[in-house]
């Protein structure tokens, strides 16, 4: 009976915990750290919201959500259905659904789901387009095209139906459709990428048109500048225009932005070879198969490098492991026979009598490892994708040979991804799209972002004075690209934080490194309201609290970025007001102005304010913080990289371009891109 009375109040405290949740506030918790993108600790807020009243739809939406930005696609299906489940009118639950459903390459149940948004929405442009897409994926081509037919009736001025439109005629054939329909899209938005994407695939595979090609690759360029397939996909095209140099400056850039993608060395080594660079191209063969792996393509051609270098033993090595794996290649006999010539073997002979006679034969087989091929002479074939090739039964020993000489090209952006209603669903295209913008304020943390350039941490001198107290629970650092967290283990150590200052301080008299301490687990935990009441707190207690000054400014704009976020797709939409806006801005502005009193000699408080006014558009106001900060702390790359971008705002793009320049210099890798992009 002891027993059972026990687990009963359990029970009840259980239930009692659960009950004193704030479910509206933890929501609100959970879609803050949804719109900085924080999705595992937006999960644990909306697992309390479920626990606390799992009858509530909500919950289960938001964490689909999360789990969908996360690539959980499967979890984020079943989120959607048991939201469904406890509101069927819930419209953005079925698109997200069906949004789940494409990615796991059901787009069946996909349509269905957008069929049944549509009894809702009839002429919503993103469903309708992405039911497009859906039929497109099942062939379904002749209600594809009545789709797009319907929105661009109901949205003429929509760019992204032309660009899809214009991918289902490429792909049934109707290439002066798809030229047509890409053309109207950039007359819609002349930075529409996938347009200037397609309109190359026409140039090069129908009208091999690489001068055309190349103008319009210099403009997705322009649009996307970060991403390395377009720089692989353009030196591939400037090859074709015999300017081998331009290629190889594109792949020196492809390397910058992905070093950990084999394709731009391989391609590189490629072109090194043409023009007789041996060093270099072995070099990038090394790398290609450090990152890669020794596939058959990289042996062939670095056989052929080190028989140029006389290295001829190492060839010998390369091109007999190429003839293990593919014996039916008489490229691979003829090297080899070459090669057994330079070093005196006179059983060359051999191997040249048998690639002579293989040469007029077909080829039966398809070699397993005959991927995506290289070029080791002459020039490239048409552009084609960076997937699997095979080759074909009763291929001619000319055309197996050209597989392995072909540069390897990038066709994956030519992929259209969904248009969403809800805007809250970010989507891979949202992800890749590379805007111009400005290098965010820095902040204090319990989290930093080391990269090989930038290996430390930021300095302030009272984070380090508070660090060597070891009066904190964790370990201060400064950085202004905080790391979302992905270990939950790691999210849990910040409640259980939280809580023991919620005790410590209802039981000691309040100190206010104890308010500050629970303030950075609030920000830590991207509960911003709460963040900015304990630094508050901190500075009514001690009024001279440098770093409570300038957390509370960082606060209260992040809890104004992420509240005017959620406000736009909420119900109560418009909720965060002009004059809201305004007098959080002028607080925090104060909050740093106050900072710098306490610290004029604080770098990092002078570049936070030049973000500030920044953001305001007050270019003149943001180069005098910059330029201070600088003065300040002359290593200072992001303060370069934000006054850049003030110059060229205002007009001055020749002090843009120095002051672009001297922050890549320092570390600051979107320097270049932005250079690229300021430039033309």
């Amino acid at each position: 009976m002891k027993h059972f009375l026990s687990h009963i109040l359990l029970i009840a405290t259980v239930f009692t915990a659960y009950a004193q949740i704030n479910t509206d506030q933890v929501l609100r918790s959970g879609r803050s750290a949804l719109y900085f993108e924080d999705y595992v600790l937006s999960i644990q807020y909306f697992n309390q919201a479920i626990a606390a009243k799992p009858y509530l739809a909500q919950p289960y939406f938001y964490r689909a959500l999360a789990k969908l930005n996360l690539d959980d696609f499967n979890g984020a299906l079943a989120d959607a259905s048991e939201a469904i489940s406890r509101n069927q009118f819930m419209t953005d639950a079925y698109e997200l659904r069906a949004v789940a459903y494409q990615n796991l390459g059901q787009p069946e149940k996909a349509i269905a789901d957008y069929d049944q948004v549509l009894k809702t929405l009839p002429d919503n442009r993103g469903i309708i387009f992405n039911k497009a897409l859906a039929q497109q994926d099942i062939k379904d081509y002749e209600g594809a095209k009545k789709a797009y037919d319907k929105l661009l009736k109901a949205h003429p001025r929509f760019d992204n139906g032309y660009i899809g439109r214009a991918r289902l005629k490429l792909e049934t054939g109707d290439t002066l459709g798809a030229y047509e329909d890409a053309q109207k899209a950039l007359e819609i938005n002349k930075n529409a990428v996938n347009a200037y994407l397609l309109k190359v695939d026409v140039e090069i595979n129908k009208n091999k048109d690489y001068a055309a090609a190349l103008s319009d690759m210099d403009e997705a360029i322009k649009i996307q500048p970060r991403y390395p397939g377009f720089f692989i996909n353009r030196a591939f095209i400037r090859r074709n225009l015999d300017d081998y140099y331009g290629a190889i400056s594109d792949y020196d850039y492809a390397i910058q932005l992905a070093p950990g993608d084999y394709v731009p060395f391989f391609n590189r080594a490629l072109l090194y070879m043409e023009v007789r660079d041996f060093d270099r191209a072995l070099n990038d063969l090394d790398k290609v198969i450090s990152l890669h792996g020794p596939d058959i393509k990289t042996l062939y051609n670095r056989a052929i490098v080190r028989k140029e270098k006389r290295d001829f033993k190492g060839a010998m090595v390369d091109v007999s492991e190429v003839l293990r794996r593919y014996p039916n290649l008489a490229a691979g006999y003829f090297l080899r026979s070459q090669v057994k010539r330079d070093m005196g073997d006179q059983t060359f002979k051999a191997d040249y009598d048998k690639s002579i006679a293989m040469a007029k034969e077909t080829v039966q087989k398809t070699p397993d490892e005959l991927n995506v091929a290289v070029q080791a002479t002459g020039k490239p074939s048409d552009l084609m994708e960076d997937t699997e090739l095979t080759v074909a039964d009763n291929e001619q020993q000319a055309d197996v040979a050209a597989r392995f000489t072909s540069l390897i090209t990038v066709n994956e952006p030519l992929t259209l991804e969904q248009e969403f209603n809800n805007k809250q669903i970010r989507g891979k295209v949202q992800d890749r799209i590379a805007r111009a913008d400005i290098e965010p304020m820095f902040a204090v943390t319990y989290y930093s972002s080391p990269t090989e350039l930038r290996p430390n941490s930021e300095y302030i001198r009272e984070a380090d004075d508070i660090n060597r107290s070891r009066i904190l629970r964790f370990v201060l650092q400064v950085t202004n690209h905080e790391p979302i967290l992905t270990d939950a283990e790691q999210i849990q150590r910040h409640f259980e934080s939280v809580e023991y200052y919620n005790s410590y301080l209802s039981t000691h008299t309040p100190r206010a490194i104890d308010y500050f301490g629970r303030g950075m687990d609030f920000m830590t935990l991207r509960d911003y309201p709460a963040a900015v009441a304990d630094f508050s707190k901190a500075i009514e207690v001690t009024p001279d609290f440098t770093l409570a000054y300038m957390m509370r400014a960082v606060a209260r704009l992040r809890g104004l970025q992420a509240s005017s976020a959620m406000d736009s797709h909420s119900k109560d939409a418009g909720k965060i007001s002009a004059e809201t806006e305004r007098m959080t801005k002028k607080s925090a502005l104060a909050d740093i102005d106050k900072t710098i009193a306490l610290s004029p000699d604080m770098a990092i408080a002078h570049y936070n304010k030049g973000v500030l006014m920044l953001e305001n558009s007050d270019y003149t106001s943001a180069i005098n913080a910059f330029t201070k900060a600088i003065e300040l702390r002359p290593e200072l790359g992001e303060a370069y990289y934000n006054r850049g971008f003030a110059f060229f705002r205002l007009g001055n793009a020749r002090a843009g371009t120095a002051d672009l320049s001297r922050a890549g210099e320092l570390g600051v890798v979107p320097s270049y891109s932005l250079l690229k992009r300021m430039s033309r």
